[in-house]
């Protein structure tokens, strides 16, 4: 992210479609962070590991990584930033994570804010809930897992408690270790900026 060319600041909330109670967070980016850096701070904010591909999808157009892996065509993720897909506010987009699972997050700019060098960006403001786990089916197999991992008399209670590796707290949210990632991630400079 290149703070030269900072112009806005965004407040942006990112919700996993379809979750109940709903899992989201609010976000303060430079609007011209481009797709590909955008990408890597949803992986870290909602708590994704990045295992998975991935796309961003606006008005019928996807953006993502070309190359064979896709059988769409998309356009580049690294030639765009930020403010040349979301202008204004309630602008919104979809961010498809993991498309085994089919975690869908919608995205949407709340607030278009002027650049304040003594912002430290991008920096995650609130959220609720954690993140689902990789690979535990969508949000179908999301809410199975629930079930299970919360009574003991579940008869895949023990396999879901091993497979996760010990207790699962879906209300838990660490803002600090976000913002923390956030700051190791994207080396922030002294007065704060990227």
């Amino acid at each position: 992210m290149i703070a030269k060319s900072l112009q806005k600041v965004y407040q942006i909330k990112v919700t996993l479609k379809g979750s109940r109670p709903p899992i989201w967070r609010r976000l303060l980016v430079p609007s011209s962070v481009t797709l590909d850096k955008f990408h890597v701070l949803l992986q870290i904010t909602m708590g994704w590991s990045n295992y998975h591909l991935h796309l961003f999808v606006v008005n019928g157009q996807s953006y993502g990584e070309p190359g064979p892996h896709l059988d769409l065509e998309v356009m580049s993720e690294q030639k765009f930033r930020l403010d040349q897909i979301l202008q204004r506010e309630k602008d919104s987009m979809v961010y498809e994570y993991d498309f085994g699972d089919g975690w869908e997050h919608k995205i949407v700019l709340e607030k278009l804010l002027p650049y304040d060098s003594k912002m430290t960006l991008p920096i995650c403001m609130k959220g609720k809930r954690a993140c689902p786990p990789e690979d535990v089916g969508g949000s179908w197999g999301y809410y199975e897992f629930l079930l299970a991992i919360g009574d003991p008399s579940h008869p895949e209670h023990e396999e879901y408690v091993e497979w996760i590796g010990g207790e699962f707290d879906p209300e838990h949210f660490d803002i600090d270790a976000i913002n923390a990632m956030l700051a190791q991630c994207f080396k922030r400079g002294p007065s704060g900026r990227p």
